[in-house]
């Protein structure tokens, strides 16, 4: 008996698909090959990435040196990237001028955040309940490790750069800003009049100004409308100003996805009996967010990159590290490999978010899918 014949009457025997429509090839030829057109542009692009690729490949690795002393150095070695120079200023690229003694405290806030993160973003991660309390009070340990206090060495913030300074705002102004922005956006659509326009005016003010020019009222300015022999730290006045100016856009960002949510859902939350902290929380929030998850994710993506202009008020971010380090005169000449070095962190941060974000997106999808 054939493999077609061994079936139950009434249901459709299980057969495989036809030829040519499963695998490699028919994948290629769905993407890449489908129409004239599109074989014209993927044959464009090949003989576009051979002319570019084998270039870029042997200047990042075949002709470059790892390991060098100066630039003459590395032009004796190869005439390709000198990958030395972020060999000998890796360290000052990663932690700025923190003393090197204590470095061992950045490494463990590093380590602890990225305990911190798993629960928040690993449903089923083991103890998650337990862990998340850690969570909660991560900033609190990052700070006391990272500045001292308390049996460890007072460090002083202007002694933060590199890599660390760029995480230290950027994971600032992500964790506080989603709160604050999504409180901005229901006080945008409060029925009390006089939240409802201190929120709007908020939001309107920082999405109205260019961060730069917050920075520099926070660096400069800010000082002028405090008592005299007030001591406010930089860093400290960058946090919040970038924490706001972030805070801004994610309201609007989910204000569009509270005005997505049906007014069903709303109906259906007050037959409920849900006073409204409950309906927002259990019924219209988490919906919202869902479908803000893209702009939300985009706006962290984009305040991460713009942790760069910190540079402009004296801040050393890598930017800042390596332009200091190019007015050594044995490593003069060398901005394409910092600005590649550079590059490639914050692609691998900006994508890891990215990813992550299709992730949840894929996760928390109800619909259904052709």
């Amino acid at each position: 008996m054939s493999a077609a014949q061994k079936y139950v009457p009434g249901e459709h025997p299980d057969l495989k698909p036809p030829l040519g429509q499963t695998g490699l090839l028919f994948w290629l030829r769905t993407n890449f090959f489908s129409s004239t057109f599109n074989v014209v542009l993927t044959l464009v692009t090949l003989y576009f990435l051979y002319l570019i690729l084998p270039p870029m490949f042997n200047w990042l690795f075949v002709d470059s040196a790892f390991v060098a002393d100066s630039r003459v150095h590395c032009r004796e070695l190869g005439t390709g990237a000198c990958w030395g120079f972020i060999e000998k200023r890796f360290g000052q690229f990663t932690y700025g001028f923190y003393p090197l003694e204590e470095r061992w405290r950045v490494n463990l806030t590093f380590l602890l955040f990225v305990i911190a993160t798993l629960p928040v973003l690993w449903d089923n991660m083991p103890g998650r309940r337990s862990f998340l309390w850690f969570s909660l009070v991560f900033p609190f340990v990052a700070a006391w490790l990272l500045l001292g206090g308390f049996g460890l060495e007072t460090v002083d913030t202007d002694q933060f750069g590199g890599f660390m300074l760029t995480m230290v705002i950027g994971v600032t102004g992500i964790v506080f800003s989603l709160p604050l922005g999504i409180l901005l956006a229901l006080g945008r659509q409060s029925n009390l009049h006089f939240i409802r326009w201190l929120c709007t005016g908020f939001i309107e003010f920082f999405r109205g100004v260019p961060l730069i020019t917050l920075l520099f009222v926070a660096s400069t300015m800010l000082n002028y409308f405090l008592p005299p022999g007030t001591s406010f730290d930089l860093l400290l006045r960058v946090l919040i100003m970038v924490t706001l100016f972030s805070a801004a856009y994610i309201a609007e960002v989910v204000r569009g996805g509270l005005q997505a949510i049906p007014k069903g859902q709303h109906e259906a939350a007050d037959a409920m009996g849900l006073k409204y902290w409950a309906s927002m929380r259990l019924v219209v929030l988490p919906q919202a967010l869902k479908i803000s998850i893209p702009g939300i994710v985009n706006t962290f993506i984009g305040l991460f990159k713009d942790s760069t202009l910190v540079v402009i008020i004296g801040l050393l971010d890598p930017l800042g590290i390596g332009r200091a380090s190019l007015s050594d005169s044995k490593w003069q000449g060398l901005s394409t490999e910092v600005y590649v070095f550079i590059a490639l962190f914050f692609f691998a941060c900006c994508f890891s978010m990215s990813r992550y974000s299709i992730y949840l997106e894929n996760k928390l999808n109800t619909g259904h899918r052709n």
